[in-house]
């Protein structure tokens, strides 16, 4: 049921009026076991765009149930025929890039420019691993002893969970389903509550794409941990896959032990990003605003701490803030708009509570600081200068438009202030001397580094993170190997009864 507002326009409600409002199982759409439903809300309004079927554990074990059925099917489908399906899926995304950017900018308020980017980037990744699926290979070789024959395989996992956060809805959903459609997975898709709607509109697009009924399975919920609970306890379940907190991931990897599953965690970060004295300043004041705002803010990559040698540190504050203060806070959807509404009531709670925090511990507020008094959920691009360590925001993941600014006098004074986190999924330098963004790149203690770049994410590249930001990889050649167990033939020495 869709709830309109009078400024809705005419291709918002048509394009909400089109997303399948129910669970995939099995290759049908079909209600909630209870008739449940999902509100998916408007962060920029507050208010309802679509109520969609909420699944119950009812629904998620139908969903594991068709997922396991189809997994023998789906596995002895040639590699190039499922290559050509993620290949049709690509096309299928490119071409309704405006639909996608809208939905996503409804649901996650993300402005229309930054849509049409994680299109394009989403894409990328079916594209990838429809070519990567013809080039998973193993080996054959003679044992150094000369007695038997070693022959080493790759096949898919098996069926598998994937969770994915709100705050990318197209790339996340895509950079798991690529490479497990790719490697012969069946999967069972568990989108974030609140930004499901992406990913129904991705399922239907995968439907017409060609993929057969059962492999991929989309179960929405407003109860997540009662769906997905007997799953990963199931023992037909043989993967789990999850984007989002360090707190959730924690749990599920407990959770996960009993049935020993493969595991893929990218959970939370805390990045560092640091501008040497010898930087380029335009490159590093780019590479900032990048990193900071992209986003809204909202990303596990952005760059939560920006630490600023003290030579260059007040004209590199002086163009920031300059800079900051130049972007336009509004709806997603409009035209000026350069950073939208944080996600939901909470978020911005929590973000504005960071910066009072920062302000009452001496913090010096810069730019912003403020929360509009409007519907939505929006809060000002905002940055705060001589930031003290005890402030929450050097040590919490802020997941809002906020820069935190401290400086430091040595590299090894940097590297510790970045290395002094539970975190390390990723971190950014900038430098002009190869030497010493080499060494950064050694030290850091990091899984990605942007050198001279205020953006790493690439579907070629492997993405995930050290300590507590998670385990394993996607994208790159190592995104499929995620989903591929390696089997082992030892075969006896063919020679041992030839009459040679």
């Amino acid at each position: 049921m869709t709830t309109t507002h009078a400024s809705r326009s005419d291709q918002e409600r048509t394009l909400l009026a089109s997303i399948p409002a129910g669970l995939l199982i099995d290759g049908q759409w079909r209600p909630a076991s209870d008739n449940g439903v999902l509100p998916v809300t408007d962060p920029a309004t507050g208010e309802v765009l679509l109520e969609i079927a909420s699944a119950t554990p009812q629904d998620g074990a139908d969903a594991l149930a068709a997922a396991a059925a189809a997994q023998r099917r789906w596995a002895r489908v040639p590699a190039r025929d499922r290559g050509e399906i993620l290949r049709r899926a690509y096309e299928a995304v490119v071409a309704r890039t405006e639909d996608f950017a809208l939905i996503m900018t409804l649901e996650m308020g993300k402005t229309l420019a930054e849509s049409r980017a994680e299109v394009a980037y989403a894409a990328e990744f079916l594209r990838w691993f429809s070519q990567e699926a013809t080039r998973i290979d193993g080996r054959y070789s003679v044992a150094p002893d000369g007695n038997s024959r070693l022959l080493v395989t790759k096949k898919p996992v098996g069926p598998a969970l994937l969770i994915t956060p709100w705050n990318f809805p197209l790339a996340m959903a895509t950079r798991k389903i690529g490479p497990a459609l790719a490697a012969g997975c069946t999967v069972i898709l568990k989108p974030a509550a609140l930004t499901p709607l992406t990913a129904l509109l991705f399922s239907q697009v995968l439907i017409e794409a060609g993929v057969p009924d059962g492999v991929v399975n989309t179960i929405p919920t407003r109860h997540a941990g009662a769906v997905t609970g007997p799953l990963i306890a199931d023992p037909r379940l043989r993967k789990l896959s999850f984007t989002g907190s360090t707190e959730v991931g924690q749990r599920l990897l407990k959770d996960a032990a009993d049935q020993v599953l493969r595991i893929s965690m990218e959970l939370g970060g805390n990045a560092p990003l640091i501008v040497f004295d010898d930087a380029d300043l335009d490159t590093a004041v780019n590479g900032a605003m990048l990193a900071k705002f992209r986003n809204n803010g909202e990303a596990c990559t952005a760059a939560n701490r920006i630490l600023v040698q003290e030579g260059i540190a007040p004209a590199f504050t002086e163009r920031f803030v300059a800079r900051v203060k130049e972007l336009t806070l509004a709806r997603g959807t409009d035209p000026d708009a350069t950073v939208g509404p944080v996600i939901d009531q909470d978020t911005l709670d929590k973000v504005a509570d960071l910066v009072a925090d920062a302000v009452q511990h001496g913090a010096t507020l810069a730019a912003g600081g403020h929360t509009l008094d409007r519907p939505g959920y929006f809060h000002e691009p905002t940055v705060l200068t001589n930031v003290p360590a005890t402030a929450r925001v050097m040590r919490e993941e802020i997941f809002g438009p906020v820069a935190p600014i401290v400086t430091f006098s040595t590299e090894q004074e940097a590297l510790e202030l970045a290395n002094s986190t539970e975190f390390g999924l990723v971190g950014y330098a900038f430098t002009s001397d190869l030497n010493r963004g080499l060494r950064v790149a050694e030290d850091l203690e990091v899984g990605m580094l942007g050198l001279n770049s205020g953006l790493v994410s690439n579907p070629a590249a492997p993405f995930g993170g050290v300590k507590h930001s998670g385990l394993g990889r996607e994208g790159g050649r190592e995104g499929i190997e995620e989903y591929l167990e390696t089997t082992y033939v030892g075969i006896a020495n063919p020679y041992q009864s030839a009459d040679l």
